[in-house]
Parts: C-alpha cells; structure tokens; sequence
C-alpha cells in the first residue's frame, strides 16, 4: 500500500472540476424539493395498520382527510397573522404552512373503519384490518 499526499485544491477548481456537477446545481427539481413534509410512522399489528404523523402547529380544523379508490388522502393548511399598528410605525408578521401527503392503502384495510385522532401535534390513524388479513397463528404439526 502506497501514501499519495493530499492536495488541497481552492474552491474554485472543484467547482470546474468533474466531482462537481453544474447542471445538478442548476436543475430545479433540486431547489423545488419539498423539505418540510411531515415525517410518519407506520406499524403493523395483528389486528390494525397504525400510522402517526407528525404535525405540528395545525389544530383539528386545518386538516382534510379523505379515503378514495384505496388512497388515504391528508391535506393541511394554517395561516396567521398579526399587525401591530404604533403612531409611527405599522408592523405585520403573518405565516402559512402546508402540506398533502397520500397513502396507497393495502386491500387488507377496512376503509369503513378508519379512526383518525390529532393529539400534541401528531395525527394518527388508525386503520383496521379485514376479518380474512388478520394473522393467524401458525398451526404446529407433529410427525409421526
């Protein structure tokens, strides 16, 4: 095994160099990414598919939830603001926040019986399993 010295090279020859991709730098789907989707938690018990959701800042109202063709729809939208009116001065702070997310459900999923809660800023469903999904336990057979 051979050392070779490391050769610090000025910022502006890496960008020029080949381990810096300029047309990645300049594409859109980059920059337009969505980085503030909500993260999620989905667990499997034997009766239920639990999925949480992490949402903060919303209340109850803020939510649409919907089931369509298989699909767990959930949208949110919040907006606030505030305006402070002085003798010299006007000052309003206002935020929106957003977003929408989809879940293509399992056909083991019983969409009549879907329970939704929001709670400490995590949404969580609660997605019942049809009577034939449900995992039986394995039967043992003995050899004779």
């Amino acid at each position: 095994m051979s050392l070779v010295k490391f050769n610090r090279r000025p910022l502006r020859n890496l960008i020029t160099s080949d381990f810096f991709n300029n047309d990645d730098f300049f594409d859109t789907r980059l920059w337009n990414k969505k980085l503030d989707e909500p993260a999620l938690n989905v667990k499997e018990t034997n009766d239920a598919f639990e999925v949480e959701l992490a949402a903060p800042g919303f209340a109850k109202k803020d939510f649409e939830v919907t089931i369509d063709n298989g699909c767990l729809h959930i949208a949110a939208e919040s907006s606030k603001s505030k305006e402070e009116k002085e003798d010299n001065y006007t000052r309003q702070e206002f935020s929106y926040n957003s977003f929408e997310k989809r879940l293509q459900l399992p056909d083991s999923v019983k969409e009549e019986d879907v329970k939704a809660t929001y709670n400490d800023g995590v949404l969580s469903f609660n997605l019942a399993k049809k009577a034939d999904a449900k995992k039986h336990t394995p039967k043992k057979v003995e050899i004779g």
